[in-house]
């Protein structure tokens, strides 16, 4: 037992003076090319989840209604777009940082999960009012109002579904985010938007620009 006890002390204390051994020589991986630390990504993601689990925000207080969608694309357009894009239009921007920030009106994974359409909005809420450390979202609590804050969360939340035809007006004539060095050649001008009269909350899934 006392053996064991001395092994796990010596383990820990090696395992320190390497960590100050590689910070001090400058060979922590800092950057965005560098490889992550061993099982950095499952550490970092457990941490954030079990924290965002214990302050939990609950539903939305706001309605999935035709305003709410409309202000919530333009915040989206206006805050969110230049790193996690436009449907179409990938920010290049996004893909340089680390981790890489998700383009959240593209489809992703075995599921065809749009953005983060699967998470509850809540969820979303808390990553937009506190934002996360180290990946370069910011807390837009001192940016946005709570209803501001609500309007875009829910957005994202529903992004997989038909939306009216204002907030996919304000979607289609937003910017394009930035798209790197090698710029391709504008696409060609696209049709009139077709959609059916929005009438409450959507129900059949679909990219947020059908």
């Amino acid at each position: 037992m006392v053996r064991f006890i001395f092994g796990m002390i010596v383990g820990v204390v090696l395992l320190f003076f390497s960590v100050y051994a590689l910070a001090w020589y400058g060979r922590m991986p800092v950057t965005v090319a560098d490889s992550p630390l061993p099982h950095e990504r499952q550490i970092v993601s457990k941490v954030l989840h079990l924290r965002m689990q214990r302050e939990a925000v609950g539903a939305s207080p706001i309605q999935p209604e035709e305003a709410n969608f409309v202000a919530g694309a333009r915040i989206y357009t206006e805050r969110c777009s230049v790193c996690h894009g436009l449907h179409g239009k990938p920010s290049a921007l996004g893909a340089d940082m680390y981790p890489i920030a998700p383009q959240l009106l593209e489809t992703h994974g075995k599921n065809n999960v749009v953005g983060v359409s699967d998470d509850p909005v809540g969820t979303t809420y808390w990553k937009v009012y506190n934002g996360i450390r180290l990946t370069g979202m910011p807390s837009f609590k001192d940016q946005l109002d709570e209803n501001a804050m609500w309007q875009v969360s829910l957005f994202l939340a529903y992004a997989d579904k038909p939306m009216p035809p204002a907030a996919l007006q304000i979607l289609r004539s937003a910017p394009a985010p930035p798209t790197g060095k090698h710029t391709q050649p504008a696409p060609p001008e696209e049709p009139p938007i077709k959609s059916a009269p929005f009438s409450g909350t959507p129900e059949e899934k679909g990219s947020p620009e059908q």
